[in-house]
């Protein structure tokens, strides 16, 4: 069993800041002590300051008759001992521990900037912002600028709506493909699956200790339902032998449990259609099992907002993905989790992505019956895996590749609808009928994935060399599934385009019959290449000399979204799950009405992407 250093609490402040990394809380100063003396202003670290900024004056709160000084040197007074002193220069509480905020403090300190954000536009809000969260702001009040004697000025607040008790934070886990291996893995031989830079994302924002209810937001699918903490059902999930603690392992669902919550998941989406309200109650399930499981009846009240990158029902784990976000967003409320931090151990952070690994399972079994593990191991661990299930009476082999190698990806779906239950029938009733031939193919299969296993584990996995060995294993791998019978028209007509525009290597991915495919891209292309040059790689000067002048990506962009492809230009073998705490990037803080405003896809990565600033999301890298 796995335990963590800190004592589990679920009823306290959790922070995802190791101490080391805190910035030091000044010393109280002296009540007599005239503003105008303070330091000058300096900006505010980027990271989640547990005190005031060195030399920013302290938000002033109108409810409060007490000047700053008088706050401060009321605090100077209870902390007087010249151990306390030295801790609260270090972040630090009684005995060294963590510091904690009541939701008071936590709040003045975190959300001072919603209501003026609300009136400006982001480029404004950016300009005025020298920290998202912890930074001094320029006040505004009725619409008047407030005079300052100092480089920032501090906001007046009118009475707020809520009292946060911790600062919204965004959770992400990403998607995934299977690279090598179809089919041949239901009949016992290896594959290989990799993370998908499509992600989903899920912002958690808590409600003051008012209120007493937990709301799901899933804007994308429609999903929008408030349950009351109290009606939920406690007193069965916390029965003697009933309830899980955060360390254990589930690898099976208590039926009794499942049938606790069937009366808060029926009036989940009543009116919606049958596969929606299906998708629906199916998240409501996880949700809730998750929340029970690892919860209490004092737990916060939160909103758990979702939007996600990842096409549904297309193979790429988008379930796998969101119970990865629901697990992660509550053990880190629970305190189950300690980071992730750049000092982070490996041992720790693989412990912690093991503890996230299983209870995602168990929301991958509430939606699946009896999945694999492969979606939800990919979503956290992100990279690849090796997958076998030589037994089906016995659990899977499932091994994390972090040396694979992060390459380019065009992944295109082709529109046409699939059924992976019937494919797999097909391969069967084949290998029941030719089961010498088929099993040759099977195990022409298995040397592929082999094969690709080697490469991605040696020197220099992603080397020219191997990206090309990489990707004609992706060609031949086709070619077999392409003999089992699992390729459709589509398939076969997309790979004709991406080969004719000399792009990378293209193969279906999941079950076939239609679905989506992968590209490899060629390390030797570029946007600026001329499509001679990409011709010339592939032996296809005839198409060149019909487009001279548009680069082969170009090229083939046109000719997809002619003939009705939708292509999602990712990469392969990224980072698993992620956290952004607080909701800050690049000195914007993200609000529940911006994040839900985002528009579609292309949106919500522009928005909450690490490419607006990459060091701003941490992840777990044993």
């Amino acid at each position: 069993m796995l335990f963590l250093q800190t004592p589990y609490n679920s009823d306290r402040l959790f922070s995802l800041i190791p101490p080391s990394h805190l910035p030091p809380v000044p010393r109280p100063r002296h009540p007599q002590r005239h503003p105008a003396a303070a330091s000058p202003a300096v900006p505010a670290p980027r990271n989640l300051s547990l005190g005031p900024a060195p030399g920013i004056e302290p938000i002033k709160s109108n409810h409060s008759n007490n000047s700053d000084d008088d706050v401060l040197a009321d605090r100077h007074d209870r902390n007087s001992a010249p151990e306390r002193e030295e801790n609260e220069e270090q972040g630090l509480g009684t005995g060294g521990a963590l510091k904690e905020l009541n939701g008071d403090e936590c709040d003045e300190q975190t959300n001072h900037s919603k209501r003026s954000s609300r009136r400006m536009t982001r480029s404004t809000m950016a300009a005025s912002h020298s920290n998202g969260v912890n930074g001094a702001h320029e006040g505004t009040k009725n619409g008047d600028a407030r005079p300052s004697t100092t480089k920032t000025a501090r906001p007046i607040h009118n009475r707020k709506e809520s009292n946060p008790l911790a600062p919204p934070f965004i959770v992400s886990a990403p998607g995934k493909t299977i690279v090598y291996g179809e089919h041949a893995v239901v009949h016992g031989k290896a594959a290989i699956a990799a993370a998908i830079s499509l992600r989903s994302y899920l912002l958690c924002t808590t409600l003051s200790k008012s209120k007493h209810t937990v709301t799901l937001r899933f804007s994308d699918i429609g999903l929008d339902h408030t349950w009351s903490i109290p009606d939920l059902p406690w007193t069965t999930f916390h029965a003697p032998g009933k309830r899980k603690k955060y360390y254990d392992l589930v690898t099976s669902l208590d039926q009794e449990l499942v049938e606790a919550l069937q009366p808060h998941v029926t009036g989940v989406s009543p009116t919606a259609k049958t596969e929606m309200r299906k998708i629906h109650q199916n998240a409501a399930s996880t949700f809730l099992y998750l929340f029970l499981s690892l919860g209490s009846e004092n737990s916060s009240a939160c909103i758990y907002a979702l939007r996600s990158t990842i096409p549904i029902g297309a193979g790429l784990g988008s379930s796998a993905s969101v119970s990865v976000c629901l697990a992660t967003a509550l053990l880190l409320q629970c305190r189950a989790l300690s980071g992730p931090h750049p000092d982070q151990m490996s041992q720790e952070a693989a412990e912690q992505l093991e503890r996230i690994n299983r209870w995602a399972f168990v929301g991958e079994m509430l939606i699946h019956g009896n999945p694999s593990g492969v979606d939800n191991t990919v979503s956290t661990n992100g990279h690849a895996v090796l997958f076998q299930r030589k037994d089906y009476s016995k659990p899977p082999s499932v091994s994390v590749l972090r040396e694979f190698p992060e390459l380019p990806l065009l992944l295109i779906d082709t529109q046409q609808a699939k059924s992976t239950a019937a494919e797999v029938a097909k391969v069967g009733k084949l290998k029941a009928t030719h089961p010498a031939v088929t099993d040759h193919i099977f195990d022409a299969i298995d040397s592929i994935t082999k094969s690709a296993h080697d490469v991605v584990t040696g020197d220099e996995p992603g080397s020219q060399e191997s990206i090309a060995h990489l990707g004609d294993l992706m060609t031949v791998n086709h070619g077999l599934l392409l003999s089992l019978g699992v390729s459709h028209p589509r398939l076969e007509r997309l790979r004709y385009l991406v080969d004719r525009a000399g792009v990378g290597w293209t193969k279906l991915t999941g079950a076939g019959g239609g679905g989506c495919a992968i590209t490899l891209l060629r390390s030797t292309i570029t946007d600026s290449a001329s499509a001679a040059d990409a011709a010339q790689l592939n032996g296809e000067a005839a198409h060149a000399d019909a487009h001279p002048t548009h680069s082969p990506l170009q090229a083939l962009e046109r000719d997809l979204q002619a003939e009705g492809f939708e292509r999602y230009t990712t990469t392969l073998g990224g980072d698993g799950v992620g956290v952004l705490y607080p909701a800050v990037i690049d000195d914007e803080e993200i609000d529940m009405d911006m994040f839900l405003s985002a528009d579609g896809r292309a949106g919500v990565e522009e928005m909450v992407s690490g490419k607006r600033d990459p060091e701003a999301w941490k992840y777990w890298r044993p």
